[in-house]
């Protein structure tokens, strides 16, 4: 038996809700790794330690707060500190479209290299490019 006007049109929207929030989540993840992209990357991110990389935390509640006396510890080995991206991955995975992902760098000195990097400012910039880009991957992926 064929479905209803109604049905299929409820059907179409349920579908439309989860692209979109497939979008979302998928542009904001392209937007912080190309934040976190290193020089060697092609990014915009010197890394010695690691320590600044490794500080990037994520929240829908409030942008994270840059930590009082955060730096590496004397004499750390270059890029010995890692950064674990499950933090992230999990505030982006329990969004919603219409949630805030706030991303920020915790470490002391994040504004500082921001400021002379701009590897935030960049990667935001390229936020309408990554969306777009991310739109035609899933319009390739649905018939």
């Amino acid at each position: 038996m064929a479905k209803s006007f109604s049905a299929q049109v409820g059907d179409w929207v349920q579908k439309s809700e989860r692209r979109m929030e497939a979008v979302f989540k998928e542009s904001t993840q392209r937007v912080i790794e190309e934040a976190q992209k290193t020089r060697k990357e092609g990014g915009r991110m010197r890394v010695d330690t690691g320590f600044l990389r490794a500080s990037l935390m994520a929240s829908t509640a409030a942008m994270p707060l840059l930590r009082a006396g955060a730096r590496p510890a004397p004499n750390t080995p270059d890029n010995s500190v890692l950064y674990e991206s499950d933090q992230v991955a999990l505030v982006i995975a329990g969004a919603g479209v219409g949630d805030t992902i706030y991303a920020g760098y915790t470490a002391e000195y994040a504004a500082a290299r921001e400021s002379k990097d701009a590897f935030v400012t960049s990667a935001a910039l390229k936020w309408q490019q990554i969306v777009n880009q991310v739109v035609a991957e899933t319009r390739g992926r649905v018939r």
